[in-house]
């Protein structure tokens, strides 16, 4: 029996199919309340490019909350579940909160591709919900052209251990706990059918006990890296924070094959206008070309990336004042 290739189904690919960065910080834009209608008990909004919006209910209590979704990133429909469903929690553990209950958001072409594929996903979203003790309970479901899959989830999180965008300060030590490379690799396995395993078991991986070992060594600034690369994530931190960065590009950790896959030219659009849009604000004149390109890489479920230490994780740079550009990479 053929086995049907989901990623022939989809434009883009995982996280590398988001509305270029420069264009979604227009469309938000709109969106900013002004400073006296600010509510004080929304702790996070739009303002930082968070990866969560965060409210308080209570002195001790409040609600992290968020959505992702995306098209096919692997051809297996179970695996395409698991790191869709990864990827939404992290949202939740980037800032540091625990996730309570998820919904299901599935969009799916109910007369081209089968049914049991479409469960085999959500099995695999129960998996990762499940691993994280998260309930699952529902969701919504289109017929759709293109298959999407994803969650909506809810946390919670002690206000005092928040972890956000905008509190990086000069000093600070960078840490990334996931390697790069799932962009190119993924543009890879779409072109050829490929299959990395490496990549597709990191993916699936969930940012839970980065997240904890942050929160319990005090951290206050972290962002998951995903469909903005690490320079476009990083880019957002920085500004938020009224600081800047240096990375050392020889310990930024990659996915087995990653460089291979870049320089056979297995890049996707995402990464590339991701790279266009951090190119103004970077100094990237010590690196080559393929360097650019895998820091710009459009990953998906990527790690967290920490204004501080995390065991186990490396430290790939710093935060230092305000410099000549927000971000250099040696």
């Amino acid at each position: 029996m053929p086995v049907t290739r989901l990623t022939e189904h989809a434009r883009g690919g995982g996280c590398a199919c988001k509305i270029p960065p420069g264009l979604l910080d227009t469309l938000v834009s709109t969106l900013l309340p002004a400073p006296e209608q600010r509510d004080p008990d929304l702790l996070v909004g739009l303002e930082g490019g968070d990866d969560a919006a965060v409210v308080r209910i209570a002195e001790s209590i409040a609600v992290v909350a968020t959505a992702d979704f995306f098209t096919p990133v692997v051809d297996d429909a179970f695996d395409w579940g698991r790191i869709a469903g990864a990827n939404a929690l992290s949202d939740v553990y980037a800032m540091g909160g625990t996730p309570v209950v998820a919904v299901n958001l599935l969009a799916w072409p109910v007369d081209v591709l089968p049914a049991d594929l479409a469960a085999e996903v959500l099995r695999g979203g129960l998996q990762a919900a499940t691993e994280a003790g998260c309930h699952l309970a529902g969701g919504h479901s289109i017929d759709d052209d293109s298959p999407k899959y994803g969650m909506a989830v809810t946390g919670v999180i002690d206000p005092t251990r928040l972890m956000r965008n905008s509190a990086g300060k000069p000093g600070l030590p960078l840490s990334l706990t996931k390697p790069l490379g799932s962009g190119v690799l993924n543009a890879r396995h779409k072109r050829t059918g490929e299959v990395f395993a490496e990549a597709v078991e990191t993916m699936a991986a969930l940012n839970r006990e980065a997240s904890i070992a942050a929160v319990s060594a005090g951290v206050e600034c972290a962002t998951d890296v995903t469909g903005f690369g690490l320079l476009g994530h990083l880019l957002k931190l920085v500004q938020a924070s009224g600081v800047s960065a240096i990375i050392d590009s020889s310990a930024v950790p990659y996915l087995e094959g990653a460089r291979e896959s870049v320089e056979q030219g297995f890049v996707s659009g995402g990464t590339r206008r991701n790279l266009d849009w951090v190119l103004p604000h970077a100094d990237l004149s010590g690196i080559s070309a393929e360097d650019r390109l895998l820091l710009a890489d459009a990953q998906t479920s990527g790690g967290l990336l920490v204004a501080g230490e995390v065991p186990g994780a490396p430290v790939i740079g710093h935060l230092v004042a305000c410099g000549d550009a927000p971000i250099v990479v040696r």
